[in-house]
Order: structure tokens, then sequence, then C-alpha cells
């Protein structure tokens, strides 16, 4: 297990077999990181609970920074809270797919928190800032109790806009496959690092997406 965790996890009587070195984490870290070695993992994901409440506000005005805590806009108009909990969950277990099995059993309790992905206005012009977040808890897979305290994990990064956008898209590369990617990485860190995940300076984007 992982420094950062081990006095959580004896206090709950787990048997660990020691620190293993990681690599610090890093605020520019790539969309395309590759998977973290087995060797390094001390977790064993058995299940991940995402719940996206009913009481997170969905905006679909198309303004540069529209208000409400859910902007989703590349599916169908339809249930974006559901919409959200597919692409979070699809994410996180890309992510913990690529770290292997670990030596505790858990349950990955998460909890959305704010999605906000680009509108068409802010997409194919400005471009902006995916500001994902989300409250995590670690339970033992047995016996249901927390690992730990909960966390808030700040996901943000760059949205890309105007012709790099459209350049992107051409690639198949779109909003939901980015925040997929950065969902995937993301969790990793937070599950390997002593650390967790080093959230991004975003700027003056990044200031106005906590608004």
């Amino acid at each position: 297990m992982n420094c950062r965790r081990i006095t959580a996890s004896l206090f709950l009587g787990l048997a660990v077999a020691g620190c293993t070195s990681v690599e610090t984490a890093t605020r520019e870290a790539p969309l395309e990181a590759p998977a973290i070695s087995p060797e390094q993992v001390s977790f064993d994901v058995k299940e991940i609970r995402v719940s996206v409440p009913k009481t997170l506000k969905v905006s679909e005005a198309n303004r540069y920074y529209p208000g409400g805590d859910i902007v989703w806009r590349e599916d169908p108009i339809g249930d974006r809270h559901a919409q959200v909990k597919a692409i979070v969950e699809a994410g996180l277990q890309e992510g913990v797919d690529n770290m292997g099995a670990g030596q505790v059993p858990v349950i990955l309790d998460v909890q959305v928190t704010r999605f906000h992905a680009l509108t068409e206005k802010a997409r194919y012009t400005t471009g902006g800032v995916h500001a994902i977040q989300f409250h995590m808890l670690l339970r033992d897979a047995k016996t249901g109790q927390p690992i730990g305290e909960p966390e808030h994990v700040k996901a943000d990064f760059r949205g890309l806009g105007g012709r790099k956008a459209i350049d992107a898209e051409n690639r198949g590369i779109t909003q939901k496959y980015r925040i997929t990617k950065q969902l995937a990485y993301v969790i990793q860190k937070e599950l390997t690092s002593d650390e967790g995940y080093v959230a991004q300076d975003l700027g003056l984007f990044g200031a106005l997406n906590q608004l």
C-alpha cells in the first residue's frame, strides 16, 4: 500500500507489505499517460459506485460560461445526470483497469459535485476549462468500512477551442474522449501516488469555473 494510505488502513486492521516508491504527480500530466505498473498498485478495486445527485443543476444555455453544475452537450438532449454518470464510470473504470490487481480489495465510492464541459459557443471560439470534480471514498470490500477520509478531487483541465477543437474532433478526439482519459489518469494518481492527483493551475478560466 502506498505510504499516504498506510496509517488509515492499519487502524482498520488491513495487513500490508510496505511502501513502494512512486512517481511524483505533476501539474501538466499528459492525457494519454502510460498505465502505471502493477508493482506500484496496492488497491484492488472490486466495484466502482458513482452517484450524480439530482440536486446538481443542469444548464443548457449556450453561453461562454453558463450557470449550473452540469454542462454537457455531446450527447443528445436528455437525462444529463445519467449521461454524466456513464462518462465518469467509464473514465474511472479505464483507470482502474490500467492499474491491475493490488493487495487490498476495495470499493470506490464517487459522488460528482461538478461536471462543466464546454458549450457550443465556447467550444468553437475561445475554448475554456473542463471542470470535473468529485468526492471519493475507499471502502474495505469485505466489511464496507471506510479506508481513510473522504477526498475532494479536482480533475479540471483545459478544453480545446476554435480550430484546435475542430481538428481534434476530425481525429475522433472529442470532449468525451478527453474527459474519459483525464479521469482515468486522475484516479490512477489518486490510488497510487503519495500525493494523489495535484490539480492543475488553470489561471483565470480555472478561477471562473469555481464560481
